[in-house]
């Protein structure tokens, strides 16, 4: 039988079960009888058991992926090479310059009049080469663009591999429930979806307890609909489990599932129309229901429904200029605008300037006439004034931040942080407030059962079996065996003399364990329970804080077994078994005892406590099983269980960390509050003489409401600067501390807050957080997608080495920054007071092409690979609002421009008497290499290269020369940078305006660089709290309103006209910096334009990634607590207080 489901031939095309998806509930359970009976006939057409699954074989699944498609949607094409250097040369500024040297180099080769045409003078050559050699230069920076971006997709897209091989999922095969990729699901896969799961193919239930499913990414419908054999058994690729289990068998994948054919609409439009940068679920979660109702004539829709879509996606384009920024992306923002203004102005000033300079000096003093050489003269004046508006934006900056980002990222998966969001790297370094769960990321989150209260006993201990009554100790034994998850496992050690392993959820694992413990098997009794022998299920939930399953009794009758939070579960129970075993009232004054002697004993030990009871219904009762308020009540109290989740060993020292860093961290758990305050304190959160509150969820929400039930954030002002432990909290509180701590202005740096999470119902919170932390092992797909960073050990250390990364490329970008505007504002300088003195420049357009666009390029590589040290986790965060030029970067700024100013100046005006050269003021010499701009030139860029090694330091440290030996980029940078600058002195003659220099004039210039090391010890002598606040320049606008991280369809917390105000293109278009900021992080965000298309699901390549709804959780609709929420179970109740 089994080889014949195996090899025998397939009897459903994928014409059918494609059109059999199209149908819903009533009309979907017609289909399936009418077409094939029952789901059973439906399986054995698909040649898979629906206990047993398929048995696994290669040719068996390669057969299915032939028949069948495999469950990936093909990727985008990255853009080719030519594509991003055509991208590259869109820049305004290299356009101008493009054309300015196009017409220089034409202008070279018409005759000057007078002059005998047979004749070639050097001059004349000069004019040639300078044209073409700026040409040259832009292409050069044309191909490092591109070559840059070119790699950075490719290094990311590596990256997104990684994270499409995280994501997994359960299936039945050959009897075994096997974790594999969703890429490898097939048609006729068993799969068991759970609660938190996005489901990544269409099926067909066979099985399902209490589930409902989210399908608002495809319907629009914003109520969890509730999925069944009876009701509704079609299950849609790209949707929520939102509560409850099942086992479905696959239908359609790829491209044939409903999510599949939305993306290939979305492809082909691509391929009609050029790239489109809209997310699938945008267009999903406005589609009307009806595009995916039936069609019966046996299309997946209909052409006026194709055209809607294929308008609403065309529609929906381009991005809103409402799109949120990060701390760094906003302050980045609005410094280069406001270099940008600057620069703009210099330039047109330095090009009037020389042109009205030439027409007095020419037409009023020498009283010459008219000729065509002057054309030249002013195109000169126009290269000169367009390169200093390059000058003046810092170029070197995107690729800085590229740099940094890439680098931190990289380094950062090895301390187990996995970025999705390339901006809460450097978020993260401005983090002033951690919200952390306690299960897995304070805690071990290996679960014990080290106390119990059984029968009137506290056990300290395991007890023996036999010192339990033999009914009470069945019936033990069956409800942690039944009423749990049966994902839930405990497997054998991988390496002996090692711990067994616990497989799903872990307070679960811990009842298990328990069992084990007592001598018996959890894994028989299940064997004679079966999920389908299940009455009902009702699975966990926040609101309900317990679990319950119904099971036929062998004599007649049922039994409801109930786990749960202990007050919840005690409250319900009218009975209680004595010590023999028998039930007996229990009165509200056992119950006090109880809670008085157990409960709070063990919570004060730093325990969860659970709750066991149960109620046996008689033959002749026929229970309305939806009605579970009638269900659940009337219980007899079973026991107590006392769980233990040991504090990981290294989280203390890592909070003292984030304290001694200036950041607060709170813990916002579901425990009991007592068991919240004992860790807590074991973790340093709570110190013995510190001013601090520890507050349930209840009495939290009477603090911060008014009689109306509203939040009010004056009030929340009076609470969260002293919380430090939210107890028995629900989503909601999470959510509303959250925002209520960023939007709060008691801080004027603004606060800027980290959350954690793991369960469905953390997605409010994590997407409200200026960076959220998802757990890699225990945190839902639901949990990953809203966050930016998965901490892939679910340890709180990697989120403190995550702050010091982000730190890190924030001290990376303001090192390049303290570099680069110290070399822009002295250029500029020089440039616009030589064209008011003499005319000329002595750093022509070529030579500052150089400095700004080449060397420039590699200080961004060499200061963006800086190492972090420990020395970050000492400072005080910088804050939302902060500066990003401090008063002491432009201390330094300052401090060195006046050095290098007056050395040029003073080369410029005597360097041909100290050196006894040529003088290049002589305006026969213009046009000509001489020996004293080259001077100049040299220890400009000299002075550069030296003074890059005092930008490794912006904290005014002394010692600018440590830890350099360690950064072999900026070692190889410098030695670079060196060795080209000597070859264009010596060779560069006439291409570079240069004349080769002897050997005592090479010393002066290293000794005139060499200066800025000493010089700057005197900088660092002049004390920075004496410098006028105004100096600090880059503030982050304080609008009042959230600036944080966001994707493409999101809903941004920036109005949309003051960030209209603030962005508009008209503002920004002539600015190299900032179209090259914003490519380059767009870059390493997004793969280009993967990014705008599934950047909310880079965990996997598999088409659930791409119909997921995030403003759904907004709603507040959906009420779950991640600590208590179960992550990794189908029937599973994380049920710890």
């Amino acid at each position: 039988m089994e080889d014949e489901i195996d090899d025998g031939p397939f009897k459903a095309t994928v014409e059918e079960l494609r059109e059999l998806m199209e149908y819903r509930r009533g009309e979907a359970i017609s289909e399936i009888k009418n077409r094939y009976g029952d789901v059973q006939e439906l399986c054995s057409r698909l040649k898979t058991s629906p206990t047993q699954g398929l048995r696994g074989l290669p040719t068996d699944l390669s057969r299915r992926v032939a028949t069948y498609g495999k469950n990936l949607i093909p990727p985008k094409p990255p853009k080719t090479f030519l594509r991003l250097m055509w991208e590259a040369v869109q820049d305004v500024t290299l356009i101008m310059l493009i054309i300015a040297a196009l017409v220089s180099l034409g202008l070279s080769f018409i005759p000057k009049s007078g002059e005998d045409s047979s004749g070639s003078s050097t001059e004349e050559k000069a004019e040639w080469f300078e044209g073409v050699a700026i040409l040259v230069a832009i292409l050069i920076v044309v191909l490092v663009t591109a070559f840059n971006d070119y790699s950075k997709e490719r290094q990311f897209r590596g990256l997104k591999d990684k994270l499409d091989q995280e994501h997994k999922m359960s299936v039945i095969r050959a009897g075994d429930i096997k974790q594999i990729i969703v890429a490898e699901i097939v048609v006729g896969d068993i799969a068991i979806c759970k609660y938190g799961d996005l489901l990544p193919a269409d099926g067909v239930i066979i099985q399902s307890n209490d589930l409902k499913i989210d399908e608002s990414s495809l319907t629009g419908e914003s109520d969890s609909i509730k999925k069944g054999v009876g009701n509704d058994p079609m299950l849609l690729s790209g949707t929520h489990v939102m509560e409850g289990s099942g086992k479905f068998v696959v239908t359609a994948v790829g491209l044939h599932s409903q999510t599949g054919q939305i993306f290939s609409l979305l492809l082909g439009d691509g391929k009609k129309k050029g790239p489109t940068k809209v997310k699938v679920e945008e267009a999903a979660e406005e589609t009307p229901v009806g595009t995916y109702s039936k069609v019966h004539d046996g299309e997946a829709r209909n052409g006026k429904q194709d055209e809607e879509l294929e308008k609403l996606l065309q529609d929906r384009d381009e991005p809103s200029e409402a799109e949120g920024k990060s701390v760094l992306q906003a302050k980045l923002t609005k410094l280069a605008i406001q270099i940008g203004y600057v620069g703009c102005s210099v330039a047109v000033l330095t090009i009037l300037i020389l042109i009205v300079r030439l027409c007095i000096v020419e037409f009023g003093i020498e009283k010459n006439k008219w000729s065509n050489d002057y054309w030249a003269e002013f195109v000169d004046s126009f290269i000169l004034g367009v390169t200093v508006l390059v000058v003046a934006v810092p170029e070197g900056l995107p690729l800085a931040v590229t740099i940094s980002l890439a680098y931190s990222v990289k380094k950062m998966m090895y301390d187990n942080n996995l970025v999705r969001h390339l901006d809460a790297c450097e978020t993260m370094g401005n983090a002033t407030a951690i919200c952390s769960d306690k299960t897995g990321t304070l805690t071990t989150n290996r679960m014990t059962v080290v106390q119990s209260y059984i029968c009137g006993t506290h056990h300290k201990s395991t007890p023996a079996s036999g010192s339990i009554p033999e009914n009470v100790y069945q019936t033990l034994i069956q409800s942690i065996s039944i009423n749990s998850g049966y994902t839930s496992r405990i497997l054998p050690a991988e390496v002996e003399g090692q711990l067994p392993r616990q497989v799903g959820n872990k307070t679960e694992c811990a009842l298990l364990g328990f069992v084990l413990e007592m001598d018996d098997d959890y894994q028989m009794v299940r064997d004679r329970w079966p999920p389908e022998r299940f009455i009902h299920v009702y699975t966990f939930n926040s609101s309900r804080k317990s679990m319950s399953t119904v099971i036929p009794l062998e004599d007649g009758g049922y039994r409801l077994l109930t786990k749960g939070a202990s007050e919840v579960i005690m409250r319900k129970c009218v009975q209680i078994l004595d010590d023999e075993g028998n039930p007996q009232p229990f009165s509200p004054d056992q119950k006090n005892k109880i809670q008085n002697d157990v409960i709070e004993p063990m919570a004060s030990d730093g325990l969860r406590t659970l709750s066991l009871a149960y109620r046996d219904f008689g033959p002749k009762e026929n229970p309305d099983w939806e009605d579970e308020a009638s269900i659940v009540q009337a219980l007899t109290f079973l026991a107590i269980t006392g769980i233990e989740d040991p504090v990981r060993p290294e989280v203390p020292h890592a909070i003292l960390q984030c304290q001694q860093a200036g950041i607060t961290v709170r813990m916002v758990t579901g425990d009991n509050i007592n068991t919240a305050r004992s860790i807590a304190t074991k973790c340093g959160i709570l110190k013995p003489g510190d001013e601090f509150l520890v507050l349930d969820g209840k009495e939290f929400n009477k603090k911060i409401r008014d009689r109306s039930g509203k939040v009010q954030q004056q009030l929340l002002d009076k609470i969260w600067p002293k919380l430090r432990v939210l107890a028995r909290s629900s989503p909601t509180d999470k959510h509303t501390l959250v925002k209520g701590i960023i939007d709060s202005k008691l801080n004027p740096n603004r606060e800027v807050v980290a959350v954690t999470g793991d369960g469905t119902n953390d997605a409010p919170a994590l997407k409200k957080a200026d960076v959220g932390f998802a757990m890699g092992i225990a945190g839902t797909d639901v949990a990953k997608e809203a966050s930016d960073i998965i901490l892939t050990d679910d340890n709180f250390t990697s989120i403190v080495k995550a702050v010091m990364w982000g730190r890190n490329v924030y001290d990376s970008i303001a090192k390049f920054l303290q570099f680069q505007l110290t070399v822009n504002l002295t250029a500029i300088t020089v440039t616009v007071v030589s064209a008011m003195s003499i005319g000329d420049s002595p750093l022509k357009a070529i030579q500052m092409l150089w400095v700004n666009l080449i060397m420039d390029s590699l200080a961004s590589l060499a200061l963006a690979t800086e190492p972090p040290t420990p020395a970050l986790l000492t400072r005080k965060p910088y804050g939302r609002t902060k500066p990003l030029i401090s008063r002491t970067m432009m201390k330094n700024i300052l401090g060195h421009f006046v050095y290098q100013f007056i050395v040029i100046i003073t080369l410029l005006f005597a360097g041909e008497k100290l050196f006894d050269i040529d003088n290049g003021r002589d305006p026969h010499n213009h046009g000509q290499p001489t020996q004293h701009f080259t001077i100049i030139f040299n220890t400009f860029v000299l002075m550069q290269i030296f003074n890059e090694i005092n930008s490794r330091k912006v904290h005014g440290e002394r010692n600018v020369i440590s830890g350099i030996l360690d950064n072999y980029i900026f070692i190889g940078v410098i030695a670079s940078t060196v060795v080209a600058q000597i070859l264009l002195v010596c060779f560069g003659d006439i291409i570079f305006s240069c004349k080769a220099l002897d050997i005592v004039q090479w010393l002066w210039c290293i000794a005139l660089g060499l200066g800025t090391l000493l010089w700057q010890q005197l900088i660092c002598s002049i004390p920075t709290k004496k410098l006028p606040r105004l100096l600090a320049i880059g503030r982050s606008a304080d609008t009042g309103i959230r600036i944080t991280t966001t994707e493409v369809g999101d809903q941004v917390d920036v109005s949309r006209s003051e960030s209209r105000a603030e962005l508009r293109r008209g503002q920004i278009l002539w600015m190299r910096g900032i179209t090259r900021l914003q490519q380059q992080i767009r870059v390493v965000h997004a793969f280009q334009d993967g990014l705008r298309t599934i950047e909310r699901k880079s965990l996997n390549n598999s088409i659930h990634e791409f119909m997921s709804n995030q403003n759904k959780y907004e709603s507040g609709s959906i009420k779950h607590d991640a600590d208590n929420a179960p992550n990794a179970t189908v029937n599973s109740a994380e049920t710890a207080l």
